[in-house]
């Protein structure tokens, strides 16, 4: 009899603790029908009257920022939202009474609250909060003297209220639930969707492969989610066993948090309602002497009772209470509790089967644990022939580049990199490709051999630095000058080919510890392959030189020419705008090879190539079109822009001194010129009459430029006399 009345009063105050928000709520309703805000009823103390609308209001801000728990019951729920419906309603009409009662300015907030409260909350809770939205109304107007008798404007004020109510429902509420019902079938499919998964989650995993790429967060969580599901599915099943078996009450996993001064429930089976769900200090009652002592605990009759069990929040009845630490390599992870409501104690047999639970329930996470481990290798291993797989297809610098950085991703993330080359004869590197806010500034910058990290890895082939620790904040990567950003976590390695550094690749992230030795590793072989397909982009830089440059001039071989100048004038022709072809040779060239030998030939013929790549812009096209004859495309560029270009070269030509045995020596060029559309619109037409060109520009006394246009205008005034 006794206990019963405990356990009433523990609920009674448990009840009161958590419902003063409603029963205030309640006493307020009652004051305002008394007409307690309303000056003309109780003239006395003002200040009273605020002070209780000013609790109210304070009450009412308090649930509706800090809200409550989420609640397993319907009914429960149910009376949260009134309570809280309720406290809002209360302190609106409060406010109406302190403010002019009925003919207060304030009556809108009336109706908008009912329409709030109507919209968040389930039908039941709206409809209750409606009544009373009706009765508080009511009572407004009878502490006012308006009932009865005066029924006009009170039922004019609760039709707004049931019209507003009536519209957020029809407007509003119908959509609201339809959303929810839409939610709840999506979370629902989710949720089945993660538990078959981690079911059937060792033949999930092995196609992460050949499934799309998904982010590393992903993966983990995916991970974690299954061997989690699955570690809890055998602690239930454990658990359940043991309760059914040795006739327990509860039979809970309480799990050491990461300061070890508390205790969680990890897992619960318990046919008491008095479970606590709050963490439980570990020294607290009977577990203090589990998880002092590290031994198992078998009570008979606790002396405090359910005081002595921590894990029960009230008076419950306790009659025999066992604990056994869970012990991994010596450390304790948990204490696994039992209890029962008979006296009747825990045989050594009993005892040793609890023990056995605990091994049974570590072999669990233990094996989890390994299977994580594996896919987390094997995920590992998949990113890491991605990345690979990714360097293998990049054929020139540039894809190699941003390659290099899309393969890194595959291992680790970071938030800045860098790809730096090193020059070994002129003893410079060059920051060639950067990922990250710094990329504007520090792409292409050179720095000579220094103190900084990238020389010395170059230097020592090493990477730095040497731990995964904090970032030096001083620590210099370029030079002073070049930094980047604060970057808690830097590595710098190597880009090595045949025991010689190439250069560097440089990652830093925000984050700290983000490249441990595993991770650096799997980047060194990365880096490795970074640096062949660097030397093999170079290689295949210079065969395409070669198969598209003339090996004595430098310039674009003919080939080229022809290609590059079909494009420009695609392009011309598209834009609408005007392009002028060059065609110019060496006057005389064959009585230079034949006075001073085919070397100071070809000594002249890169002469002319560097004067014509001097002059041209880099939109334009320079080539050698044949012996010693060489074309220049002009883009955008009219006859007349043409002329003024031909006549800057020929004379830097013919200010250029050549060397020879037999004493110094100059040369002259010619230059004929045709422009589309002016002068035709095919390229071979253009080809040939700027060949014309040049032909009367030799004819006419070699040295000089002509125009077609200017050619065929004399033509025409030749014919016309």
């Amino acid at each position: 009899m006794g206990r019963g009345l405990a356990k009433l009063t523990h609920a009674v105050r448990r009840w009161l603790a958590t419902r003063h928000g409603l029963l205030w709520a309640l006493g307020a309703s009652i004051l305002l029908g008394l007409g307690f805000f309303a000056a003309p009823w109780f003239p006395h103390a003002p200040w009273l009257r605020w002070a209780v609308g000013g609790v109210s209001l304070g009450l009412v801000l308090k649930r509706l920022l800090l809200g409550r728990p989420a609640r397993a019951s319907r009914l429960t729920r149910a009376v949260d939202q009134i309570e809280t419906g309720l406290g809002l309603l209360s302190t609106v009409y409060i406010g109406l009474q302190l403010t002019g009662g009925p003919s207060s300015p304030l009556q809108p907030a009336a109706y908008l609250s009912v329409a709030y409260l109507v919209g968040v909350n389930e039908r039941p809770a709206a409809a209750v909060l409606t009544l009373a939205a009706l009765g508080l109304q009511g009572a407004l107007h009878f502490a006012a003297g308006d009932l009865p008798g005066r029924w006009t404007e009170p039922a004019l004020r609760g039709g707004a209220i049931l019209l507003f109510a009536g519209a957020n429902i029809v407007l509003l509420q119908l959509e609201v639930q339809k959303r929810r019902r839409d939610h709840d079938r999506r979370l629902a499919a989710e949720i089945r969707a993660l538990r078959d998964e981690a079911r059937d989650f060792r033949l999930i995993s092995s196609s992460l492969a050949s499934g799309g790429v998904r982010s590393r967060p992903q993966e983990e969580s995916k991970l974690a989610r299954g061997a989690v599901e699955a570690i809890h599915q055998q602690m239930y099943f454990v658990l359940e066993m043991l309760k059914k078996s040795l006739e327990l009450q509860t039979c809970v996993l309480l799990w050491l948090d990461g300061s070890g001064e508390r205790l969680r429930i990890k897992e619960l089976v318990t046919d008491s309602t008095l479970v606590t769900e709050t963490p439980i200090p570990a020294q607290a009652g009977a577990l203090g002497g589990v998880v002092k002592n590290r031994l198992l605990l078998n009570l008979r009759r606790p002396r405090q009772g359910a005081k002595a069990i921590p894990y029960y929040a009230g008076p419950e009845e306790v009659g025999a209470f066992a604990g056994v630490p869970v012990l991994e390599n010596g450390h304790l992870r948990g204490v696994l509790c039992a209890d029962r409501r008979s006296d009747r104690p825990f045989t050594e047999m009993e005892e040793e089967l609890l023990v056995e639970a605990t091994r049974q329930i570590l072999r669990a996470i233990q094996t989890e644990r390994v299977f994580c481990a594996v896919e987390r290798a094997k995920f590992e291993h998949e990113r890491f022939y991605r990345a690979s797989a990714m360097l293998n297809g990049a054929l020139t610098l540039a894809q190699v580049y941003d390659t290099a950085f899309s393969a890194a991703q595959q291992i680790v993330e970071f938030d800045f990199a860098a790809v730096t080359l090193h020059d070994r004869q002129r003893g410079v590197h060059t920051i060639c490709r950067v990922y990250g806010d710094d990329r504007e500034t520090l792409e292409g910058q050179e720095f000579g051999d220094n103190a900084g990290l990238v020389a010395m890895v170059v230097k020592n082939k090493h990477f730095l630095p040497a731990g995964d620790g904090p970032r030096e904040r001083d620590a210099v990567v370029f030079t002073r000058k070049l930094r980047i950003g604060s970057t808690p976590s830097l590595v710098v390695l190597p880009l090595i080919v045949h025991d010689n550094a190439v250069g560097t690749f440089v990652l830093a992230s925000r984050s700290e510890s983000r490249f441990p030795k595993e991770v650096r590793e799997m980047l060194g072989v990365i880096t490795n392959q970074v640096a062949v397909s660097i030397e093999n982009a170079k290689m295949y830089k210079r065969m395409e030189e070669m198969a598209t440059t003339d090996g004595l001039t430098g310039l674009p071989n003919h080939r080229t020419f022809q290609a590059r100048f079909a494009e420009m004038l695609q392009r011309a022709e598209r834009h609408g705008k005007p392009i002028s072809l060059i065609l110019t040779d060496v006057d005389k060239f064959k009585s230079v090879n034949d006075t001073y030998g085919h070397p100071v030939g070809d000594q002249v013929l890169r002469r002319v190539a560097g004067v014509l790549a001097e002059q041209v812009r880099r939109v334009d096209l320079a080539a050698r079109y044949g012996g010693e004859e060489f074309a220049i495309v002009l883009e955008e560029t009219d006859s007349a822009g043409a002329r003024l270009l031909c006549e800057r070269i020929r004379e830097q030509m013919a200010a250029q001194v050549m060397s020879s045995e037999k004493g110094p020596f100059r040369v002259t060029v010619s230059l004929g010129v045709a422009s589309y559309p002016a002068d035709g619109r095919e390229k071979e037409t253009l080809v040939e009459r700027a060949d014309q060109a040049l032909y009367q520009a030799k004819e006419s006394g070699r040295n000089r430029t002509v125009r077609y246009a200017e050619m065929r205008g004399a033509r025409a005034h030749a014919g016309a006399g």
